[in-house]
């Protein structure tokens, strides 16, 4: 059987992904920055590749309380998470950094197995993605989330 070679993220316990950008200078450079939440050590290595590949600053969280900590701390332009992850669910993810006046403007992107679309737009999801992951579907996705989330923020400033 020949060797596969791996990411370090693959085998990482929780407590060993913490956010940490790809370019640190990414809001600097315009560079939108995505926080995934993902449990599957493959899923989280495909989401890598096609993430950076299409230009973007890409950090991971293991569990929904890792995220939200890294969400209030980072105020990531797309947090994607899948519904079905420890600690805090991905849904109840949702609903507390939409409830929060410091993160509700991070475009959520619920991306899970479970054909649950419903439940993540009720949760506040701005968008909903199920698997398997498909590399157009989540770079057109996410482009779209930012596309909406500018022009949101545009009109919100302009209104003040």
């Amino acid at each position: 059987m020949p060797e596969t070679s791996h990411s370090p993220l693959a085998d990482a316990p929780a407590a060993r992904l913490p956010f940490v950008m790809a370019d640190p200078d990414s809001r600097e450079t315009g560079k939108a920055i995505i926080l995934v939440v993902e449990r599957d050590p493959h899923v989280r290595e495909l989401e890598e590749h096609f993430l950076r590949e299409a230009g973007f600053s890409v950090g991971f969280a293991q569990d929904g309380e890792a995220a939200l900590v890294e969400a209030q701390k980072v105020i990531p332009d797309i947090l994607i998470t899948e519904i079905l992850v420890p600690m805090l669910d991905g849904l109840a993810l949702c609903r507390r950094l939409k409830a929060d006046p410091r993160t509700r403007d991070i475009a959520v992107l619920v991306f899970s197995i479970l054909a649950a679309a419903g439940r993540a737009r009720e949760a506040g999801a701005d968008a909903f993605l199920l698997k398997p992951l498909g590399e157009h579907a989540l770079v057109d996705t996410v482009r779209q989330l930012l596309e909406e989330r500018t022009a949101r923020l545009r009109r919100t400033r302009h209104d003040q």
